[in-house]
């Protein structure tokens, strides 16, 4: 069997609950057969027990990130939710297997059954041996193991550090094996009693059409037209011309496009708020054209219609398909494919710390928006010791902070230090090690 057929055989495992685990399936796509996602919360068939079990789960969820907008109470709700899935400090290093409360309660409901359907709907008797099971969430992974699939069982791991719920009650007898992200993770999971063996520093699954080969001609060639954006004055190109001149060669003179600025709102529609503050104080230069602001709203159109409205509010409806834009499609592969086209010619991001933190490897500066729980504190934290994120400052005022950025060059010292420092062929790894499986 040659390399090509044996690595587009894989189940390539998501849930529909917000957009980061479905983000991260999608770059291995390829590895399925006709490209499709399995959705382990969402499936053809499904009994209605499961069902409801993950309903609950998505229901409560998208309920305390929009609650946590409210004052005291909100915050105070998200505070105990948040303890539940709490990351500990990592040292001093320890053994942290012991089994937290969550995860207790995670497979108490899979000892009940939870998940036995969907791990025997991927069994086919026609098959002498199984497909990888490949999951972007550990409780797929945790079914899978407990309901006896027969095929390798990997999951790929979509924060800079993680809680105990990751890893299984008994990790030291797990087979799962994992696809960590960085560093910090490969040794986290040894803490919570995962073998050495069966954990692989591969770096996070970034998209292929914004890379190209393993070259990355692709990602080089908009990373050179990025940094003309960034750098309106020349101040990071001329302090650090050498490095530049190493890992992209000579920078293009010309513009191709304008200064574009991508406020990405998360699959729970929290932080509109701040997108709306950010547009009232940018709203003077959209309309002059010295730059784009771009609100991806993914596919809920409910958000898509609030933006609309606040656009009309501000004046801006002239500019909208031009220096303004809403990006929506009512899929969710068809969401991530004009995601990512749109992100080539995106100059910043600005974004909660979710998995889009490891976008920045791409060379697209964070505006690191508040974090929504434990494992998005520490992606902030991650992002800022990488060099490549910037906490916002007040959105109120972004017409002035953001381009005292731009202009003493802290944004292209960004995009450059994520591109240098983190690792871009994650799904490439992944691919290599699924082909000796």
């Amino acid at each position: 069997m040659d390399k090509k057929e044996k690595t587009n055989k894989a189940h390539i495992v998501a849930v529909s609950m917000g957009y980061g685990h479905q983000r991260t399936a999608y770059p291995l796509r390829n590895l399925a057969p006709e490209g499709k996602i399995i959705f382990a919360n969402d499936y053809e068939g499904m009994p209605k027990t499961d069902r409801i079990i993950w309903q609950n789960s998505q229901n409560f969820y998208e309920f305390i990130s929009k609650f946590q907008q409210f004052p005291f109470i909100g915050n105070f709700a998200f505070h105990l939710f948040d303890r539940l899935q709490k990351i500990l400090k990592f040292y001093p290093k320890r053994d942290l297997s012991t089994p937290n409360i969550t995860l207790k309660n995670i497979f108490r409901f899979i000892h009940k059954g939870w998940g036995r359907h969907f791990i025997e709907s991927l069994v086919n008797p026609a098959t002498a041996e199984p497909l990888p099971f490949i999951t972007t969430y550990f409780v797929p992974a945790f079914m899978a193991e407990s309901f006896n699939y027969q095929g390798e069982i990997y999951c790929v791991i979509c924060d800079a550090d993680i809680s105990r719920t990751w890893a299984p009650l008994n990790p030291q007898t797990s087979r799962i094996k994992y696809f960590a992200p960085n560093e910090r993770v490969t040794e986290r999971l040894k803490l919570y009693g995962i073998k050495s063996e069966n954990i692989f520093l591969t770096g996070y699954p970034l998209p292929e059409e914004n890379i190209g080969s393993e070259k990355m001609e692709t990602l080089k060639s908009d990373l050179e037209h990025r940094i003309i954006n960034l750098d309106p004055k020349k101040i990071y190109r001329d302090r650090h011309s050498a490095l530049i001149k190493e890992y992209l060669g000579n920078i293009p003179h010309a513009k191709t496009h304008p200064l574009t600025l991508m406020f990405s709102i998360g699959g729970a529609g929290a932080q509109k708020d701040i997108a709306v503050k950010a547009l009232k104080s940018l709203a003077p230069k959209i309309k002059n054209a010295e730059m784009k602001f771009i609100i991806s709203v993914g596919v809920k159109s409910a958000t898509r219609d609030y933006f609309l409205s606040e656009i009309n509010k501000l004046g801006l409806e002239m500019n909208l398909g031009k220096n303004v834009e809403i990006l929506y499609e009512e899929g969710i592969s068809n969401y991530f494919k004009k995601f990512n086209e749109t992100l080539r010619l995106t100059d910043i991001l600005w974004t909660k710390p979710s998995e889009l933190s490891f976008y920045s490897a791409l060379g697209i500066p964070i505006i690191i928006a508040p974090p929504l729980g434990s494992q998005e504190n520490f992606n902030r934290g991650w992002l800022r010791a990488k060099g490549a994120g910037i906490p916002q400052d007040d959105p109120a005022y972004a017409d002035e902070w953001l381009f005292d950025f731009l202009n003493e060059g802290r944004l292209a010292e960004a995009a450059m230090e994520g591109f240098i420092d983190e690792e871009k062929l994650g799904a490439s790894k992944i691919e290599r090690i699924i082909s000796r499986s």
